[in-house]
Order: structure tokens, then C-alpha cells, then sequence
């Protein structure tokens, strides 16, 4: 038999039905055993695991409940599907769908989860015109934030603490008319039953707590993990020994930022400028 050799290294599709060999060789098994499981034709594995066909969320989760091996190739389709993201935010995506608790901090720009579309797009094109993303990748990435939040709109949403550094509000993005739409946005968000907005006003100084954009998840079984970036890194964190301490800080922060009321109050004001 014909085995084609795979480069992993060649793409991140490559990479993928690489792993999807290895697996399923490991076991000791054939194509058509592997295909049997799945549910899918031996022609449509081979053309996975040889890169000329992309893998779908569908069959990356059905090759994890045959293999045996937990969430690995959904995170790998994620990672592959939403490319033009930091490493480890796919992965930290599918938690934050899960989470009975969501904590964010943000520092420069409104989070992610509170981003109108018209705000989001002109934060896309910004980097496109920098040269640091493509026009399809711009596109990728807000359509990869709307799906991300449909996790406000569960059926049992969950609780959202957001604390924003004041110069999230205090910078324009995309104009008058669309930074007064984000603006109300927040407003709206404030008035939910399952969230408490705060906004860290510059007055705090160096008793702000936190200096980098993180976020912090509590699952369903009470664990906690963190979230945070640098320019270029996402790194995801479940380490309880370094958590926690984030999670102090986090509560510290709270105490020393304005009330949602006040919070409110701040960006109403702000708001009436840019009508």
C-alpha cells in the first residue's frame, strides 16, 4: 500500500490529520475501522489525514469520542477554523461557553464580549490597514465574535463581572456615531440581571491591582482558570496556585472602582458628547 507521507509543519491542516493518523495507528487500527466509528467513509478519513480536506466540527468531535481522546482534535479544529486569533483563545473560547461565572478586565479597548459590530469592525480594519491582518481575516475574526456572544444569550446566562479601565471609554474607536453606539451598548449591558459593570477610573492610580487585560472563568464544578495576553501570546492557565492570586486581585480591583451606578452615571456623561 501507497502510504503518502504528511508534513506537519506545513499547515495547520496538515497538522491536524497528522495527529488523526497517529491516533488512530496507536490504536492499531485501519482507515476503515477508524471510519466505521466515526460514521464516515474511509475515502472521507484518508482525505482528512492527507490534508485535502478540512475536518468540520462535526467530525473533529466524532473523532474525539472514537479515539478516546477528550476535546483534543475540537480544540485543534478551533485553533485551525479561527487561525488568525492568539494561541490558546480558541481553547479559552469553548470553556467561556461553559462557564457559570465570566470575570473580565480591560485596559485600552472595550472587552470583546461587549463589542457592538460596527466597533469591532472598525477595530478590524484598523489592523488590516496596518498591514497586521488581511481584509478575509478581519471578517473572520468579527463573525468569530458575534458566535462568541451567543454565550450572553443562553438560556441560563452566566453571571459577568466587567471592570473596564476608564480609558476603554475615554477612547474614541470608529467615529462619534459608532463610539455612542458602544456606548449604549454598555449601558444596556449594566441593566442586565446577570451582570455588574465597573469601570476602574484613573483616579485609582497604582492601586489598580491588575495591569494587563485578563479573564477569569469559574466552571460548573467551581474551578477557576485565567486568561491573559501579551501582543503576540494567549496563554490559558488552570494552575490553582497561580489563579487564585488573580482572582484576589481581581476582587481588590473591584472594591477600589466606581459602582455599577456610578459607573453608569460616567458613561451617560460621555455619551452626551458624542451625540
Amino acid at each position: 500500500m501507497n502510504i503518502k507521507e504528511l508534513n506537519p509543519a506545513s499547515s495547520p491542516q496538515a497538522a491536524f490529520g497528522a495527529h488523526l493518523r497517529t491516533c488512530r495507528e496507536e490504536r492499531g487500527w485501519k482507515q476503515e475501522d477508524l471510519a466505521a466509528e466515526m460514521e464516515y467513509s474511509s475515502t472521507h478519513i484518508s482525505s482528512v489525514e492527507t490534508g485535502r480536506k478540512m475536518p468540520t466540527l462535526r467530525f473533529s468531535r466524532s473523532a474525539d469520542r472514537a479515539l478516546g481522546t477528550g476535546d483534543q482534535f475540537e480544540r485543534r479544529w478551533r485553533e485551525l477554523k479561527h487561525g488568525v486569533l492568539l494561541e490558546g483563545f480558541p481553547e479559552y473560547v469553548g470553556l467561556e461557553g461553559r462557564a457559570a461565572e465570566i470575570r473580565v478586565f480591560e485596559i485600552g479597548i472595550v472587552p470583546g464580549l461587549l463589542q457592538t459590530p460596527e466597533y469591532a469592525r472598525a477595530l478590524a480594519d484598523g489592523a488590516v490597514q496596518r498591514g497586521a491582518i488581511t481584509r478575509e481575516q478581519a471578517t473572520e475574526r468579527v463573525s468569530f465574535l458575534g458566535e462568541r456572544q451567543r454565550v450572553l444569550e443562553r438560556s441560563r446566562p452566566p453571571m459577568v463581572f466587567v471592570v473596564m479601565d476608564e480609558s476603554c471609554i475615554r477612547r474614541t474607536v470608529g467615529g462619534p456615531e459608532v463610539m455612542g453606539g458602544q456606548l449604549d451598548r454598555l449601558i444596556e449591558f449594566a441593566a442586565r440581571p446577570n451582570t455588574v459593570f465597573q469601570v476602574a477610573s484613573f483616579e485609582i492610580g497604582e492601586r489598580r491591582t491588575i495591569n494587563l487585560p485578563i479573564n477569569l472563568l469559574t466552571l460548573s464544578d467551581r474551578s477557576v482558570l485565567c486568561y491573559a495576553e501579551s501582543q503576540t501570546q494567549g496563554h490559558l492557565d488552570r494552575e490553582t496556585t497561580s489563579v487564585l492570586p488573580v482572582l484576589t486581585a481581581y476582587h481588590q480591583l473591584q472594591a477600589e472602582s466606581l459602582s455599577q451606578a456610578m459607573s453608569v452615571d460616567v458613561i451617560e456623561q460621555l455619551r452626551k458628547g458624542t451625540s
